[in-house]
């Protein structure tokens, strides 16, 4: 799915799907045992945030099973089961059995649910927000209330309904004569079958986003194929950095459950910052309605409709640089010759400078010549009087990994370029186990002349790494000091397999605190850089505080050994924690810009 806006399971449960309408009638003349088989049945993982900001997925849950219980701010029936809800805790936590609270609210803030997670006294449970209601709709979850336990060997459920039958629309209990999940478990954890897999959930209906139309099934030509232009499609054609491509239905719907998987789990669209911390220019997540519409489509079986595919339709060819044309193209001077297999190291390789002048330039991007062999690509400007960034080999001008996008500043905004500067291209190839070539370029946009602001790549970072072997949550910290004044303009966090999150926080002179940007699932595979949509001014004395955790556990499946002890290294094997930031000095009054930039 696309970059810029971008485990196989089968098609979840949803709103409308016939085969729902026929359960619910046999329920309603066989009874509740009817529901047996349909409850049995495997499940999508998916991937929902915490009231902390910390990022929980299904499939790494520990234990046997994982009971999920869905709740909204203010409903009375699921309020009131909370009590309930803790004694089973109690009763089966020290068994494998782990309670997730999930509020499928659309509306509900997350100070809305810390607040009632508060009066009911829930901060021991997991309790998660499901904004987009994703994981209610793929799991069929029509009230509040309304319990799912799911089994982790084969990840099927095994009980789905209401807790127990205490409560019913404007009626309740003293107390329950029928304990339904309570039950399910017992025989469950005992080895047993499970005798009533089903009941009818009494809590708050849930309003789900109105998608589809009269008849409850997007259109595939009308409301899946928009969608999948906008936000998928770039990156899955033809040439472009997706593994398939969408170029007609049938393609499409061999990946239909996979396209609901990776939404559920948060990995396309490739952007996982999370909302309730800053804004960014380049921010291309997916609505909860278009995620709706996307799961009912697959859901319904991905069904083609008539008339013309409009996925068939030939593209455009895709630009040589989507900023347009550069006014300046830099090259590896000759093809780089990548071995089929070995580890390599690091290579700087001289680029003849075409400027014989200073310029500055206000935009820049990097095409790698073969993304099977590029990992990452920097170019360092070394320049008399000028500083280096800590590396030996100048300062960081520009820099390309999976994820990062073109930069282009604000006006008034751009980087010098030194008269005389020398120019190194570092490469970090992987070898793809045939022999390859490679010759990336790097696309210069200049400024017509000297800007007020020289914008740098600067750097929060730890050098002193000590990850122990199988810790899964192996924190570190890094800070920067502003000594004059400054703007912010974006962040980059930047580890390697073994990074979990990172957070940056900005330490004022009064005391305050403020989270620029939490990156709650950090992902090796996608290093985003995150422009800011409105420019933070800095004072003079703040500091920028970036903290993170790696997983060094067994449960990382991108672990290579997580028997070692893992420390500062370059190659992704080793570990490195650093967050990269672009920022500018504010210009000094009566100081002219040539001497503020140097």
């Amino acid at each position: 799915m696309k970059r810029a806006k971008a485990r196989s399971m089968q098609p979840a449960l949803a709103v409308g799907c016939s085969w729902l309408v026929l359960a619910c009638l046999l329920s309603a003349m066989v009874g509740a045992t009817a529901w047996g088989a349909a409850a049995r049945r495997e499940v999508a993982n998916f991937s929902l945030l915490d009231l902390r900001g910390a990022n929980h997925e299904l499939y790494r849950a520990e234990g046997k099973v994982v009971v999920l219980f869905f709740t909204g701010s203010g409903c009375p029936i699921a309020r009131k089961s909370t009590s309930t809800l803790k004694e089973l805790r109690d009763a089966f936590g020290g068994r494998g059995v782990s309670f997730w609270l999930i509020n499928t609210y659309a509306g509900d803030s997350t100070r809305d649910a810390q607040k009632e997670a508060g009066e009911l006294g829930l901060f021991g449970f997991p309790y998660l927000r499901d904004p987009r209601q994703g994981v209610a709709l793929s799991l069929g979850v029509q009230r509040t209330a309304e319990v799912v336990a799911i089994e982790t060997e084969r990840w099927e459920v095994i009980y789905q309904g209401a807790l127990d039958d205490r409560f019913a629309e404007g009626a309740e209990k003293p107390k329950p004569q029928a304990h339904y999940l309570r039950d399910a478990l017992e025989a469950h954890l005992s080895g047993r079958p499970v005798d009533m897999a089903r009941t009818q959930a009494r809590g708050c209906r849930l309003t789900f986003a109105e998608v589809g139309g009269d008849a409850g099934v997007p259109s595939y030509a009308k409301d899946v194929v928009p969608l999948l232009k906008t936000h998928c499609v770039e990156c899955h054609r033809e040439g472009a950095i997706g593994p398939w491509t969408m170029d007609g239905h049938g393609r499409v719907k061999n990946y239909a459950r996979m396209i609901e998987e990776v939404l559920l789990t948060r990995r396309m669209p490739p952007w996982d910052p999370d909302p309730d911390f800053g804004k960014f220019a380049n921010a291309h997540s997916m609505t909860r309605e278009e995620t709706q519409t996307l799961q009912r489509w697959v859901a319904a079986g991905a069904p083609r409709g008539d008339g013309p595919d409009p996925l068939a339709e030939a593209l455009p060819p895709l630009p040589d640089w989507v900023m347009g044309k550069p006014d300046v193209v830099l090259r590896l001077p000759n093809p780089e010759q990548i071995p089929a297999t070995g580890v390599l190291e690091y290579r700087h390789i001289e680029i003849a400078n075409p400027f014989t002048n200073e310029v500055w330039v206000a935009a820049t991007d990097i095409k790698p010549g073969n993304r099977k062999v590029v990992h990452h690509a920097i170019l360092y400007v070394k320049a008399q009087g000028a500083r280096d960034d800590g590396t030996g080999n100048g300062l960081h001008f520009c820099g390309w990994a999976p994820g990062t996008p073109p930069s282009r500043y604000p006006a008034g905004v751009a980087k010098r370029l030194p008269a005389g500067a020398k120019l190194t291209l570092e490469m970090h190839y992987t070898t793809s186990g045939a022999p390859e070539t490679d010759q990336t370029e790097v696309a210069f946009y200049l400024a017509p002349g000297p800007q007020p602001r020289n914008v740098e790549v600067r750097r929060a970072e730890d050098f002193h790494l000590e990850v122990p072997p199988g810790s899964d949550e192996a924190r570190h910290s890094a800070t920067y000091a502003f000594r004059k004044p400054a703007t912010l303009y974006s962040l980059a966090p930047h580890m390697h397999v073994r990074g979990k999150w990172m957070r940056y926080e900005l330490l004022l002179p009064d005391g305050k605190r403020e989270t620029l940007l939490n990156v709650p699932r950090y992902d090796f595979n996608w290093q985003h850089g995150y422009g800011l949509a409105e420019p933070r001014k800095v004072p003079a004395g703040a500091w920028l505080l970036v903290t993170g955790a790696f997983d060094n556990s067994a449960k990382n499946p991108s672990n290579p050994d997580p028997s070692q002890r893992v420390r500062f290294g370059l190659q992704s094997w080793d570990e490195m924690f650093i967050g990269f930031f672009e920022a500018a000095d504010e210009p000094e009054p009566g100081v002219s810009t040539a001497s503020v930039t140097r």
